[in-house]
């Protein structure tokens, strides 16, 4: 069910993240139309980061299955995988935003990439 809702809403939010880049410009959006795009733009990764984590466990659990006898690395469940790309996907918005504010430098990428390992570690401490 968490796979199919993840799917539907990250297609339609990049359907309308399309036609709303396409529709408007910038300077006529107003901020509601700014927040939408972020909003938008955070969903949208969040369902492509979901299953490439969720894929990419899947491929390593068998890969380390074929290869250790006693214990091969573990696969993330779905829910998890989700948890964990809900918090890196919000990296590369908070990049977009900070770049339409001023500039991004090593400092502020430093601080959001402390920010989402801080995330994961608090979310792989809660659901372990």
């Amino acid at each position: 069910m968490l796979g199919r809702l993840v799917a539907v809403s990250s297609f339609v939010a990049t359907l309308l993240l399309i036609v709303l880049l396409y529709a408007t410009k910038p300077a006529t959006i107003g901020p509601l139309g700014i927040l939408i795009v972020f909003i938008l733009m955070y969903v949208s990764v969040l369902g492509v980061l979901t299953f490439l984590l969720y894929g990419t466990s899947k491929v390593i659990h068998k890969v380390s299955a074929s290869f250790t006898v006693k214990k091969p690395f573990p696969q993330l469940s779905l829910n998890k995988s989700y948890y964990f790309s809900s918090v890196v996907s919000l990296a590369p918005v908070m990049f977009v935003a900070m770049q339409s504010v001023g500039e991004v430098g090593i400092y502020e990428v430093l601080l959001v990439v402390l920010f989402v390992v801080i995330a994961c570690v608090y979310i792989a401490k809660r659901t372990a």
